[in-house]
């Protein structure tokens, strides 16, 4: 449940839904081949895919809860989120470098559970949608969160390696996730 604190008084919102979507960003809703970057690394400027930043604001507007889980640094999406317009839309953000763990490890998925006031035993109505099968598909698989490989990118392999790396659900642009997770929700409800 969405849950909404307000000076000590917490109200669950009636409109969230029971599915919960953790989202990467590079390739999943950024174009990583747009970025550009500082002398430090950090991502100052990149365009989103098409359709991302439109997926993202009508899964937050239907009511779901959305958490970005991804690799990389926090001002990098800071910066790239915010510029697209779509930064407001997450409930909470993990990043493999406030966490000092990269995807596939636990570490990353156990935090945006724990961030969102969930518990592992939540992960069967969790989605995890990303560009990269040996990171997104195969550190949600390892959790029991169902995994939605975005095939969008050429810049990643798009076989999987092994048993680990299969996807649960694969599409091919952002905006065919939107009816994909209505789907996934209406047999959790």
């Amino acid at each position: 449940m969405h849950k909404t604190t307000t000076n000590d008084t917490t109200t669950i919102d009636p409109n969230a839904k029971k599915l919960i979507v953790f989202l990467d960003c590079g390739d999943t809703i950024i174009d990583e081949g747009t970025e550009i970057r500082d002398e430090h690394d950090v991502v100052i400027q990149a365009d989103v895919i098409p359709g991302a930043d439109l997926m993202v604001k009508t899964l937050a507007e239907r009511g779901y809860i959305l958490a970005l889980v991804a690799d990389g640094r926090a001002q990098s999406f800071k910066n790239m989120l915010t510029q697209n317009g779509v930064y407001d839309y997450f409930t909470t953000m993990i990043y493999s470098e406030t966490i000092k763990a990269s995807k596939p490890s636990p570490r990353m998925f156990k935090a945006a559970i724990g961030a969102l006031d969930l518990s592992e035993q939540d992960c069967y109505r969790i989605v995890m949608v990303g560009n990269n099968l040996s990171r997104d598909v195969k550190g949600a698989n390892q959790m029991g969160i169902t995994s939605i490989f975005l095939n969008w990118t050429s810049r990643y392999p798009k076989v999987h390696a092994d048993e680990s790396e299969i996807p649960d659900y694969t599409i091919n642009n952002p905006m065919e996730l939107i009816d994909l997770v209505e789907k996934l929700n209406e047999q959790l409800e």
